[in-house]
């Protein structure tokens, strides 16, 4: 009867030990899904912040760069202006106010640095060193033929623009600009516009001058007439 109530109780007390352990086991299973959960939501979280923080860091550089074209774009215009028929002819009095403050406005635009540096693989640099140098070998030679530059030019420039052309294409250029980071080929095409027109406004300078030179020689005919 002892023996039977002894073997009871062990029964009872091993149950016990096994719901204790269950009910242990069933609460560290709960703490853990309860923590899986909250990480979760913190992790959502965190990823929506920087999912927001990456697009305000696309809208910073887009500014920068926008910021870096308006002061090329100021920069070319004062040149312009300073290099213009209209200032030749003025005063001399007149042209030096004037080239004074030109200057002036240029040295407070160089001095706003803007810099928006380009991330590169190793050969998408190799292929900005190489649309520079191309691009650079044709600038050089610009006083020796003018009109070849210009058509050279516009060979490179039609290679970086979807448009279709109006000339022909430098395919070997294309190629090198293809292998450049997509906003060294926006740079790339900016610089190639912005000689373009600066040729077109050379050309313009000489017609015009041209065009006073014969006037000058007709009335200086006439009047010898």
């Amino acid at each position: 009867m002892a023996q039977a109530k002894i073997s009871a109780k062990a029964s009872e007390g091993q149950q016990q030990q096994q719901q204790q352990q269950q009910q242990q086991s069933a609460g560290q299973l709960r703490g853990r899904f309860y923590r899986s959960t909250s990480m979760a939501d913190r992790s959502s979280r965190l990823l929506e912040n920087l999912d927001q923080l990456e697009l305000r860091v696309e809208a910073f550089r887009d500014a920068a760069s926008a910021m870096e074209q308006e002061k090329e774009t100021l920069l070319e215009m004062i040149h312009n202006i300073q290099n213009s028929q209209d200032m030749r002819h003025i005063s001399e009095g007149e042209r030096e106010e004037l080239n004074l403050t030109a200057n002036r406005l240029m040295g407070r635009t160089l001095t706003v640095e803007v810099s928006v540096e380009t991330i590169r693989n190793a050969q998408q640099q190799e292929s900005l060193l190489h649309a520079t140098k191309m691009i650079d070998e044709i600038v050089n030679k610009l006083l020796d033929d003018l009109e070849d530059a210009k058509i050279r030019l516009m060979s490179l420039y039609g290679a970086c623009t979807s448009d279709v052309p109006a000339g022909p294409i430098d395919q070997k250029f294309q190629s090198v600009v293809i292998g450049c980071a997509i906003e060294d080929q926006k740079k790339i095409k900016r610089r190639l516009e912005t000689l373009l027109r600066n040729l077109e406004n050379s050309e313009k300078s000489i017609t015009l001058l041209e065009h006073q030179k014969s006037s000058v020689r007709q009335a200086c005919n006439n009047k010898q007439d």
